[in-house]
């Protein structure tokens, strides 16, 4: 918003940017919205119409890190773990699951089947709050250095 609209705005205004017109690769149907924020150089609030295409330039960086730390991660993993991930997929959570077709790029990234967790926000706590609440779960899953 600063470089291309020369426009402040807060980090609740940028959120909700990011879930209303955000994607990671194109939309069928292109979205705009109307924002507003302080003018950086005559300080008075003023109203830029954005494009999603805008935004998704705007996170294409953060989601290029995201495709990178999966792959390197699925790099790790056991071989023989590799055949499971191959034919199960890669489930997604937390905020990046809520981003409208990040699915779809890392499935062209990958070759790998990706799904949605059914409640991606709430996925993470849960699991660890299973993980707290069950020591023997917690060493079983435990990544131990050799």
């Amino acid at each position: 918003m600063k470089r291309r609209h020369n426009l402040l705005i807060g980090e609740s205004t940028a959120e909700r940017i990011k879930c209303e017109i955000g994607s990671a690769a194109p939309l069928q149907k292109p979205l705009t919205m109307e924002v507003k924020g302080r003018h950086l150089s005559e300080g008075v609030p003023r109203t830029a119409t954005i494009t999603d295409e805008e935004i998704r330039q705007a996170l294409s960086e953060p989601v290029r890190a995201i495709v990178k730390a999966i792959r390197e991660a699925l790099e790790c993993v056991p071989p023989e773990l590799s055949g499971d991930i191959y034919e199960r997929g890669v489930v997604l959570t937390g905020g990046v699951a809520l981003l409208r077709n990040f699915d779809q790029h890392l499935h062209n990234e990958t070759g790998l089947p990706v799904l949605i967790a059914e409640n991606p926000m709430a996925t993470v706590v849960l699991g660890v709050g299973k993980l707290l609440s069950d020591p023997a779960l917690l060493l079983k899953v435990a990544i131990r250095d050799k």
